[in-house]
């Protein structure tokens, strides 16, 4: 800094200054510091800043499955988000209860300066189990009111547009498929949805048409979707609450010989990037997934940096917006 101060004619300060883009440097001196700077091949030294500052620059995101369409799209968006903050993202794999404790109590000895968590294991009884010495946000749908800030799927309100939309496609027999209902989960707040929608159009919610699967899969939709035919179970719509089941469903439908969607129309939810190059192409919910991973960066970052004594500022859940694709599957835009 010494060196690119004295070939610009300029304080070690004003160098300072300019490398933190502070606001008082007339632009004349500014463009003098940065072209000394690129003469000279002046780097930061970022590593070094974090640490005076008690930072690594990294935060961590620990993720159930790596290997999702979901939380590969969600991975991408922490990272770019957190790429525009000039931080850099550590990511790590839980697939169990026991690991997402794990990642909770060990981000520290990653030297994290903050810890994402996608809770797929943890539940309300864990709340207590979030409280640790470094910052936390918890994406996902299980624990609310908990000691940390938590970003959610808007997965009630998306629910019920989803299967208010067959509903004014025409279907009266829309059935849902899902995975086993626990107390707070994604399962069961869709559900909530599905049957909102419904008893706002004055439809009987029929048991027979809450289909569970053990997982959220392609090949667990078209099994099902096979089965549901086979037993004559009327039926004319359909909501899944992942695209990978409803993709399955239609694999499932075709296989029976039932049409898609002048005999049954089918909507997903996540709007993974091959629902649109199905055929027909899925009716999906698509979730503003970049608003929620910036989101979650920023009250990171916000934890990061709070220098007030505790409490500081209370806890937020946050719940994203949505918007309803609609593609072939349900009959296309009219």
């Amino acid at each position: 800094m010494q060196d690119v101060a004295k070939a610009a004619g300029v304080s070690p300060m004003t160098v300072s200054n300019v490398i933190n883009d502070h606001p008082n440097v007339r632009p004349a001196t500014r463009e003098k510091v940065l072209e000394a700077m690129a003469r000279l091949d002046y780097r930061v030294n970022v590593a070094a800043r974090n640490l005076r500052k008690g930072r690594t620059g990294v935060i961590g995101l620990a993720v159930p499955e790596v290997g999702s369409a979901y939380y590969g799209r969600l991975a991408a968006g922490i990272i770019a988000a957190a790429e525009r903050r000039n931080l850099r993202v550590s990511i790590e794999q839980t697939a169990s209860r026991e690991n997402e404790l794990d990642a909770l109590s060990l981000s520290r000895n990653h030297q994290y300066d903050g810890l994402i968590l996608s809770a797929a294991g943890l539940s309300q009884a864990d709340a207590e189990r979030l409280k640790v010495d470094h910052p936390v946000v918890v994406l996902g749908d299980r624990i609310f009111g908990g000691p940390v800030d938590h970003v959610a799927m808007p997965n009630l309100e998306a629910a019920r547009a989803a299967t208010g939309h067959l509903i004014e496609r025409g279907c009266r027999r829309v059935a849902i498929l899902c995975g086993a209902l626990e107390e707070v989960d994604t399962s069961s707040l869709r559900l909530t949805g599905y049957r909102q929608a419904l008893e706002a159009a004055g439809l009987p919610a029929d048991p027979g048409l809450i289909q569970q699967v053990d997982r959220l899969g392609m090949r667990d939709g078209a099994e099902r979707a096979r089965e549901m035919t086979a037993s004559g179970l009327d039926f004319d719509g359909v909501f899944c609450v992942t695209d990978a089941l409803a993709m399955g469903v239609l694999r499932g439908l075709a296989d029976a010989g039932i049409g898609v969607p002048d005999q049954v129309k089918v909507i997903g939810f996540d709007n993974v990037p091959e629902s649109e190059f199905l055929v027909p192409s899925l009716s999906t919910i698509d979730p503003d997934h970049d608003g929620m991973a910036e989101r979650a960066v920023d009250l990171l970052i916000g934890r990061i940096e709070q220098t007030e004594p505790e409490p500081g500022p209370e806890h937020q859940d946050f719940v994203g917006g949505f918007s309803v694709v609609i593609r072939e599957s349900t009959g296309g835009p009219r």
